[in-house]
């Protein structure tokens, strides 16, 4: 054990370069701040698996493919570093369809997902946030994926008239009554596990929303008689939480903020009750930005992020509460801008936001913004003091 720890050591100060302390200031440099402390320990071969934050309390970023695959992910670890932040959403496979990393999964490899992949490293920066505490997610979109709808014509919706049927920005979905759809987010999402992802998080787990003229026109090769979209998404979240839950990390879910104060499936098949009862976790979309004028007494939504986000989460709560084992929520904050839905979103309009939410309880919550920029005024500095870094075992 003391060779083992040893040679670990030897390994440890050789890799420091790519563990990412670039985040750790040297005392008195001109802009040193608060850090973090960073707990070295010895390199092991296998995959990692970052235990979660203490107490359980998820305070998260948003961070795009590319900004997790470029230096860009230096400047949200030192962001992290030195304020609240303890986890990242990492884009494993987004709404193109591309891949964070090669994969050994068949399907991925066939249709071409590895040949579009943003980082050849992704086992490096695990463990550099892994060496900042950092916690992190694998998002994982499911039915919008244009690259297998493209290369599994099969997979697909149809357009009535022939050929794939495609959105207002001309994407291909995949059908999400199809059961192998789900079964390859499934599998991307085992891998990201063995890779040392220590959650998994599904985006797009619907139907498209589209206006109805336009769905008007969709077919749906594998929709069994009768089926619903609301059942297919039930059935299909199921199947992932009882292939994943074995692997011992949380399952989560993104779905429409509206989902929590709707009386039907929004016509995209997520009601708010089919998940809170199986997931782990539950992230709303509560973004301002997002709700139609007049929508809690509001003309304009995106102009009142407490109020709006504080209703929301509230209906949230209530429709949860007869539920004694209803998944935890955590919501998804609005840090961005939406082109000219004024007001601009500044530090202020976020921490409105995170005020809300915990005023609530509801201490966990992820901030979205699809450039993964985030402003540092927007969070509360870390304020505990630096642990001494340390080599060795756990």
């Amino acid at each position: 054990m003391k060779l083992a720890r040893f040679v670990g050591a030897i390994l440890l100060w050789a890799a420091i370069p790519n563990r990412g302390l670039f985040a750790q200031q040297l005392p008195g440099s001109p802009d040193s701040l608060p850090l973090r402390g960073v707990e070295l320990r010895y390199v092991l071969p296998e995959p990692l698996f970052h235990e979660a934050p203490h107490g359980s309390t998820i305070k998260a970023l948003y961070v795009n493919a590319w900004a997790f695959g470029s230096s860009k992910l230096w400047q949200l670890v030192r962001l992290a570093d030195s304020t609240e932040i303890n986890a990242f959403v990492i884009d494993v496979k987004d709404d193109t369809g591309c891949l964070l990393y090669p994969s050994e999964v068949r399907v991925a490899q066939e249709i071409g997902a590895t040949k579009c992949v943003r980082t050849r490293t992704v086992r490096e920066r695990l463990d550099t946030l892994r060496a900042h505490d950092i916690y992190p997610i694998a998002r994982i979109v499911v039915a919008k994926d244009p690259l297998l709808a493209e290369r599994r014509g099969e997979w697909s919706v149809q357009h009535r008239d022939g050929g794939l049927w495609r959105d207002r920005i001309g994407s291909a979905w995949v059908d999400a009554y199809n059961d192998s759809v789900w079964i390859y987010a499934a599998q991307i999402a085992e891998e990201a596990i063995r890779l040392g992802f220590a959650e998994v998080q599904f985006d797009y787990v619907r139907f498209p929303d589209e206006p109805r003229e336009m769905m008007a026109n969709a077919i749906f090769p594998a929709r069994r008689a009768a089926e619903s979209q609301r059942a297919a998404v039930r059935s299909s979240v199921a199947m992932l939480m009882n292939r994943l839950q074995p692997l011992g990390v949380p399952v989560t879910f993104d779905i429409f903020g509206l989902t929590a104060s709707a009386t039907g499936d929004l016509g995209i098949g997520q009601v708010w009750e089919d998940f809170i009862t199986v997931a782990d976790v539950v992230l709303p979309m509560v973004y301002p930005s997002h709700y139609y004028a007049g929508s809690y007494g509001f003309a304009r939504p995106n102009a009142e992020p407490y109020r709006v986000v504080r209703n929301a989460l509230r209906e949230a709560l209530a429709r949860s509460r007869p539920h004694p084992k209803a998944a935890l929520i955590r919501p998804y904050l609005q840090a961005f801008t939406l082109g000219r839905r004024l007001p601009r979103y500044t530090p202020h309009e976020v921490r409105e936001q995170i005020r809300a939410a915990e005023e609530l309880g509801l201490t966990s919550w992820v901030l979205w913004n699809p450039r993964s920029v985030y402003q540092r005024d927007a969070l509360r500095p870390y304020r505990e003091p630096a642990r001494t870094a340390v080599s060795g075992g756990e």
